[in-house]
């Protein structure tokens, strides 16, 4: 099944199409291309971290995401367009989202989150969201892993349609910080502020999201995070500071730092997403 079928991404964008159902579609897509009936565990790979798919387990096989219904090819440098099936030690399996959809590419927000979706429909009971970021503590060097306890979403806009109310209090779960904090007692946390980007944020946007209350800024997770919590999945998510945020750097900021911070803590933060993941 590709994705130019009628339940591909055109159908997904129809609003008369239930979203849920592209999910549902694209979950049976994938167990038919990777032979998995059923997927434990999801993680969500953002910049930075895509070596962490080759620790966390045996990969049992590898699709290129553009071929399952409701995905795209990734827009972004250091994003990795497949999905992939891995058996991990225990014998469960994960599915590993490398291409993840932003806000900012005007694809609309069915897209974001339909990673999410299709991962609870593949019978997930966990997901893992991963993301670069900028940092607005200057104490964490670039390289530094944060895990979110809470969020800000500042981008006026819900995954959420219609009169869908669902709370949001203990979104990022405890008990999954827990299993990182055992696994490294020095993870830091923060509260995440995502903007809509795709610019970076001005030092006034900065000043105004720490005054808020933010310790992290980005441009993706919160939306997705919403939209997993009302999938019926639990929570654990996971940045990676890349750069100080604008007014803090004392340089100008630019992608290509972005792809550099990462790629010098791949190694480390790879490890350690893998260590977490077992726990999980």
């Amino acid at each position: 099944m590709s994705a130019t079928s009628s339940a591909g991404p055109a159908a997904i964008d129809d609003p008369t199409t239930d979203p849920f159902d592209v999910a549902r579609e694209a979950a049976a897509a994938i167990a038919e291309a990777t032979g998995v009936a059923r997927h434990d565990i999801a993680l969500v790979l953002g910049s930075g971290w895509g070596g962490a798919a080759e620790l966390v387990g045996e990969t049992v096989a590898e699709v290129p995401s553009h071929e399952i219904p409701g995905f795209s090819a990734p827009a972004v440098v250091g994003h990795v367009g497949t999905l992939r099936s891995v058996r991990l030690p225990s014998g469960a399996h994960a599915l590993v989202l490398g291409s993840r959809t932003h806000l900012y590419e005007g694809r609309g927000v069915r897209r974001v989150v339909h990673g999410v979706r299709t991962a609870a429909a593949t019978g997930a009971r966990a997901v893992v969201l991963t993301n670069g970021c900028g940092g607005l503590n200057a104490d964490w060097a670039p390289g530094t892993p944060v895990l979110i306890r809470d969020h800000l979403n500042l981008t006026a806009t819900s995954p959420l349609e219609g009169a869908t109310f669902v709370d949001l209090t203990d979104l990022y779960a405890q008990r999954l910080r827990d299993v990182a904090h055992e696994v490294d007692p020095t993870l830091a946390e923060g509260v995440y502020a995502q903007f809509r980007g795709p610019h970076y944020e001005t030092p006034a946007e900065v000043q105004m999201a720490g005054r808020l209350g933010a310790d992290l800024v980005g441009m993706s997770t919160t939306i997705e995070a919403i939209a997993a919590r009302h999938a019926g999945l639990e929570v654990l998510a996971i940045s990676l500071v890349t750069n100080l945020a604008a007014g803090i750097s004392p340089v100008p900021l630019s992608h290509a730092e972005v792809i550099e911070a990462g790629q010098a803590a791949a190694p480390r933060i790879s490890r350690l997403l893998a260590d977490i993941v077992g726990r999980i």
